[in-house]
């Protein structure tokens, strides 16, 4: 398997692609460094992946994250946006430009990133929940548009993952606790759970599954998604947040 990855930072691009090398991994690993929310940097992705590799087989798109933490009618406007355009936006044009290369190598399977919040509430995280139902339905369309050219679209659901992400959460947190109790596996995910369902998703085991997003989550979806109001009540008072007076009041 020919792969390359990508991202914003050149550093922890060419550390990644050293750590894969060393691994004894079989096949080439290149990288590009690219944001996904430019179109011409995702543009030049994939016919980077092709020029170098002489054809695209399958696509994870990987990227995105959270931001715009609040109530609804606090959240600044911008913020929101730009969630919507990293997640939502970056896998369309992930899509975009990937399926014709897709097609042309006789079909192929593409991942995109959605989360438990995709369809769990997420108190206080409203943009990310949008942005990831938003990957979950695109995933699904897609799937219906391009499966008679066996193209296949199919979306993860990360629960608590231990990435460099969530490390933000406080372990003393109610919200960290939350995400334990809520966890019938009583544990954090690791990456490789999530590369794993990846790696199985973009081979031909999966050839019989398309437009369905798959749990991976320790069965968090079981039961609740978790509630950040305990990051934001304390700064600015129950009423506030709930809009029953303006901050400050």
């Amino acid at each position: 398997m020919n792969v390359t990855i990508c991202g914003r930072t050149e550093s922890k691009l060419t550390d990644v692609v050293a750590r894969i090398k060393a691994s004894g991994a079989s096949g080439e690993i290149r990288h590009q460094v690219t944001d996904v929310t430019v179109e011409s940097d995702v543009a030049a992705l994939v016919a980077g992946h092709v020029d170098a590799f002489g054809r695209l087989d399958g696509f994870v798109a990987n990227a995105g994250g959270g931001g715009g933490m609040g109530p609804y009618h606090l959240l600044d406007t911008e913020e929101f946006i730009r969630v919507l355009h990293l997640n939502v936006l970056g896998t369309m044009l992930s899509v975009k430009h990937s399926v014709p290369h897709l097609v042309a190598a006789g079909g192929g399977s593409f991942v995109g990133m959605s989360s438990l919040a995709g369809h769990k509430t997420h108190v206080m995280f409203g943009a990310y929940c949008v942005a990831k139902a938003g990957i979950e339905e695109m995933m699904k369309n897609a799937a219906d548009e391009f499966g008679e050219v066996k193209v296949r679209f199919n979306a993860i659901r990360p629960g608590f993952i231990s990435t460099e992400i969530m490390e933000g959460i406080p372990r003393e947190s109610a919200v960290y606790d939350s995400y334990i109790v809520n966890t019938p596996l009583d544990d954090v995910g690791e990456p490789e759970d999530v590369a794993n369902l990846a790696r199985f998703l973009l081979s031909d085991e999966a050839r019989w599954i398309t437009g369905t997003a798959i749990n991976c989550d320790g069965g968090h979806h079981l039961r609740r998604g978790p509630d950040f109001r305990s990051f934001i009540e304390p700064a600015i008072g129950h009423d506030a947040l709930v809009a029953k007076k303006p901050v400050g009041a």
